[in-house]
């Protein structure tokens, strides 16, 4: 396993602890804020810090390290803000037709839906331990969301929670597609989008309600939980793909479940330690699988941040630079060595 990777899947575990967070203490916060605006606040939250840090970053120097979004990417921009409006929506509706059991357990249908889609639609790699692992993942995340096995059916509201898992599958996909972008652009652009659209949809359904404080507290709870969780599962994305960050990103309940028993006083349960020992043995094999073969890398021109020790950016400059971001091209390539699906690497097999 390479430093990059290794550096990768720690993004992936801090983009679940950031994200884990937000489960417990928007509860609290739920007794303050109508659901609607919270998650409005919470996407608004982190579009508005990532924002400020780009106006920042402008004045200071090595801004230019990271590439910026442009037209070419602007189909999957819409399609990212436009799935992270449209799932919240059906997981609403959902909710008022099936248990909160049903919705919780159904959720880690993501998981999968996110893994199929990168694997059918954009021709990402998937090996048998990594099927392995996002099978055990799977599997936890369902024992820890189960409360009473008789309380679970299936119904049209559950079939609008899933609906809702495949969307946020396809919108995991679509930021994958832009990862190789300034990470701290794109939460801004998805925060404000996918923020905007919730506040609308809180004040169609007149729910504008809230104290300045409780809000504030809400804004910084989604720079936080949204908006740096976003943004490691970005840098993670570069390197790992979709379906192996999702993976790895599945921690983020056992995260979420761990805090609720502090700031609630809660027993650990015996399906909480099981679930653990399971996801510890889908982290296994996620770690341990190994993706190397001979393989061809096609001529192509883009831009994104790099670096001239990777084996795969050997153009020339004039004089020894750092990591940095410019337009380059990609002549033919044919070698073999250890690699993820990231985007230098969407060969078939």
């Amino acid at each position: 396993m390479t430093t990059k990777t290794k550096t990768a899947i720690l993004f992936a575990v801090l983009a679940a602890g950031c994200y884990g967070v937000s489960a417990p203490l928007s509860k609290l916060l739920l007794t303050k804020i109508p659901p609607a605006l919270l998650a409005a606040l919470l996407y608004l939250g982190a579009g508005l810090g990532m924002a400020a840090i780009t106006l920042a970053r402008r004045t200071a120097p090595g801004e230019g390290s990271e590439a910026r979004m442009t037209k070419a990417e602007l189909p999957y921009i819409i399609g990212m803000i436009a799935l992270d409006i449209i799932a919240p929506i059906l997981l609403m509706f959902g909710l008022t037709m099936t248990t909160p059991a049903n919705a919780s357990l159904l959720n880690n249908f993501e998981i999968v839906a996110t893994s199929l889609i990168a694997l059918l639609l954009f021709k990402e790699a998937i090996g048998r331990r990594m099927w392995l692992a996002i099978a055990l993942v799977t599997a936890s995340s369902a024992i820890l969301s189960f409360e009473d096995i008789s309380s679970f059916s299936f119904s049209a509201g559950s079939l609008l929670v899933v609906l809702a898992c495949l969307c946020w599958g396809l919108e995991n996909n679509c930021t994958r597609m832009l990862s190789l972008k300034d990470p701290v652009q794109i939460v801004a652009v998805k925060g404000l989008g996918a923020g905007t659209g919730a506040f609308l949809i809180a004040f169609a359904a007149g729910e504008l309600q809230g104290d300045a404080f409780s809000i504030a507290l809400a804004l910084l709870l989604g720079f936080f939980a949204y908006g740096l969780s976003i943004y490691f599962y970005i840098l993670a994305q570069r390197e790992l793909g979709a379906a192996r960050t999702s993976a790895y990103y599945a921690v983020a309940p056992f995260i979420g479940v761990g805090l609720s028993l502090l700031v609630y006083r809660q027993s650990m349960t015996a399906s909480f330690l099981i679930a653990c020992a399971i996801m510890l043995a889908g982290a296994y094999f996620a770690a341990v699988e190994c993706h190397a073969h001979w393989h061809a890398h096609e001529a192509m021109e883009h831009e994104h941040r790099h670096s001239h020790d990777d084996g795969h950016h050997n153009h020339q400059h004039d004089q020894p630079v750092k990591e940095h971001s410019h337009l380059h091209q990609h002549e033919v390539l044919v070698h073999t060595h250890a690699h993820t699906p990231d985007l230098h690497h969407t060969h078939s097999h």
